[in-house]
C-alpha cells in the first residue's frame, strides 16, 4: 500500500500543478512593467561632465499572452532613446538603450528626470533618472529688486552657484528714532536650484505712521551670504490730504473776510466826505 501511494504521488502532483496553472489567478498574469535593465535597480543613476553622453538601458517586460505596444519618452532631462515606440511580444522582455547628455556649460549639481512608458489603453509606468553633473561645488546667492510696498516687502533670490540652496532670511529696519523692525534669521520654505530665480514677499504689519526707514535683508545659505538695502518713507497721505483741505478752506475764508473788511473801509470815508461838504 505505501508503495502504491508513492507511485501515484508524481502524477497526482502533476495534476495539481496543471489545475493550479488553469486557475483564474494563474490565467491572469501581471501587466507589463518598466525597469532598468541588467538587474534589480530602483532607478537610473548617471554622473558625468557637461557634454558627455551617459548611456543606460531600459527594459519592458510583457508577461501576458498577447503583444503590447508602448511609447517611451524621457522627462526632465535631455534623454535620447534608441526607439520611441516598442512592441513587446507575449512572455518577452525587450530592452531599449538611451543616452543622457548634460548640455555644455551646465552648472554642476544634481538633476532628476524619468523614463516613462504608455500603452494604448493609457496605462503608464516610469522609472526615475538621477543625474549628477560633475564640476566644482560653488554656493553663490544674490538678493535683488528689494522694495517696500503697502502690503509689505518684496524681493528676488537668485542662485548664482552650482548647488541647491535652502536660504535663511533675516530682516531689519531702522527709522529716525531707532529700530522699527528686527526679525531673527529663519529658514525660507524654498529650494533654489542652480540658476533659479524666485520672487518672495515679507509681510510687515504695524509699519511706522510717519517716518523714513532703512530696510536691510540678509540671506544665508550653504556658507554663502547676501544682503540688500533700500530706503522707504512712510507718509500718511490721507491725513495730510484732510489737513491740506482744512488749510485751504481756512485760507479762502480768511481772504473772503479780509476782502469784505477792506471793502467796508473803502466805502466809509466817501460818506464822511459827502456829509462834511453838506455842512459847509
Amino acid at each position: 500500500m505505501p508503495s502504491a501511494v508513492r507511485a501515484l504521488g508524481p502524477p497526482l502532483l502533476l495534476m495539481l500543478t496543471l489545475l493550479g496553472a488553469a486557475s483564474p489567478a494563474a490565467a491572469r498574469p501581471a501587466g507589463w512593467s518598466l525597469a532598468p535593465a541588467g538587474g534589480p535597480r530602483p532607478s537610473f543613476y548617471a554622473e558625468g561632465a557637461p557634454g558627455t553622453a551617459l548611456q543606460d538601458t531600459v527594459a519592458v517586460t510583457n508577461p501576458g499572452r498577447t503583444p503590447v505596444t508602448v511609447r517611451l519618452r524621457g522627462t526632465g532631462l535631455p534623454v535620447v532613446l534608441a526607439r520611441a515606440t516598442l512592441t513587446v511580444p507575449a512572455r518577452t522582455r525587450a530592452e531599449v538603450p538611451f543616452t543622457v547628455t548634460p548640455p555644455s556649460g551646465s552648472a554642476p549639481g544634481d538633476r532628476s528626470g524619468a523614463i516613462e512608458a504608455r500603452d494604448g489603453t493609457g496605462r503608464t509606468a516610469s522609472v526615475p533618472v538621477r543625474l549628477r553633473i560633475a564640476g566644482p561645488r560653488l554656493a553663490a546667492l544674490t538678493v535683488e529688486h528689494l522694495a517696500v510696498h503697502p502690503g509689505g516687502i518684496t524681493y528676488q533670490l537668485v542662485n548664482r552657484g552650482t548647488t541647491v540652496l535652502v536660504p535663511t532670511l533675516a530682516v531689519r529696519a531702522d527709522g529716525t528714532f531707532g529700530r522699527v523692525l528686527d526679525r531673527a534669521p529663519r529658514p525660507l520654505p524654498v529650494r533654489l536650484a542652480p540658476g533659479a530665480r524666485r520672487t518672495l514677499s515679507e509681510p510687515w504689519h504695524g509699519r511706522p505712521f510717519l517716518d523714513r526707514v532703512d530696510v536691510r535683508l540678509t540671506v544665508t545659505a550653504d556658507g554663502t551670504r547676501a544682503t540688500a538695502t533700500t530706503a522707504a518713507t512712510f507718509v500718511p497721505w490721507g491725513t495730510l490730504g484732510t489737513l491740506a483741505g482744512l488749510a485751504a478752506t481756512a485760507t479762502v475764508t480768511f481772504l473772503v473776510r479780509r476782502r469784505a473788511r477792506r471793502t467796508r473801509e473803502s466805502e466809509t470815508p466817501s460818506r464822511e466826505a459827502e456829509l462834511t461838504g453838506a455842512v459847509v
